[in-house]
């Protein structure tokens, strides 16, 4: 009842007349471009395509952009047919929550990636920072680290995707699995993990050889919200909802109402 219910709000939500409109909602999913389907990964050996909103090591996997990539149109039948035939799973959480955990993880930590990358543009943008330090270790060892808010004003500035599209730990969801031109068997929620992965084992038929641990020590607490926001404006936090408004939609979340009424 509980997958079949998720299924049907995004159908609902994905068709011509329903009150959701986004532009990639009307495309086929031939028209995705190659780049968009990174984390769309296949596994032949179990019949499965499952799609990652987390963090996953793409070289180590079979992917369709490198389907695409390797055999170019020829890619077309052999992708459909995996779609058919395949099970078709993905994993999603709470859209402010996963931010949140994005920058607890990505930023809060010294990760030379994100940081040269990412969090130095930050500093000169919105901590009026002209020259960042050359390193994370150095930023920290100076005192000097991104805020929550720094991050919130990096994702609504337009200019931001002009530049640099988003990184897969904050961009949409949807734009990462694409559910209106792929229809899951199974939707799983990081809120419903422990119950949500066992369903799912018992469909591929691996709940005798597989059991995932306890998944709640991982997950950051929706409580923390409230605490996390209170230096953001109303304003930022609705336009903020906005950006991301399609992903509680068709995951069906809770707009977030005491963080937008304020």
């Amino acid at each position: 009842m509980r997958q079949e219910h998720r299924r049907r709000i995004i159908r609902e939500l994905c068709s011509e007349n329903s009150s959701l409109n986004f532009k990639e909602k009307s495309i086929t999913f031939d028209q995705i471009p190659n780049t968009a389907l990174n984390h769309l990964i296949v596994d032949d050996h179990h019949g499965v395509h499952l799609c990652f909103v987390r963090v996953h090591d793409s070289p180590l996997h079979k992917t369709f952009n490198k389907l695409r990539t390797r055999f170019g149109e020829h890619s077309v039948p052999l992708m459909h047919h995996k779609l058919k035939n395949y099970t078709k799973f993905l994993f999603v959480r709470d859209p402010f929550v996963r931010l949140i955990s994005a920058f607890r993880d990505k930023f809060l930590k010294p990760d030379d990636y994100f940081y040269n990358t990412y969090g130095s543009v930050m500093l000169q943008r919105y901590a009026s920072i002209s020259t960042p330090p050359k390193s994370v270790k150095k930023a920290f060892a100076a005192g000097i680290r991104l805020s929550f808010s720094h991050f919130i004003k990096y994702l609504l500035d337009p200019q931001t995707e002009k530049t640099t599209p988003f990184n897969e730990h904050w961009q949409q969801m949807y734009r990462l699995c694409h559910p209106c031109q792929i229809e899951y068997d199974f939707i799983g929620k990081l809120e419903t993990l422990d119950e949500d992965a066992e369903h799912l084992l018992k469909i591929l038929g691996l709940d005798n050889y597989i059991h995932f641990p306890p998944g709640g020590e991982k997950r950051t607490a929706l409580d923390w919200e409230q605490e996390w926001f209170a230096n953001i404006s109303v304003a930022d936090r609705r336009k903020l909802y906005r950006l991301y408004e399609t992903d509680f939609r068709l995951f069906e979340y809770d707009k977030p109402k005491a963080l937008l009424d304020e």
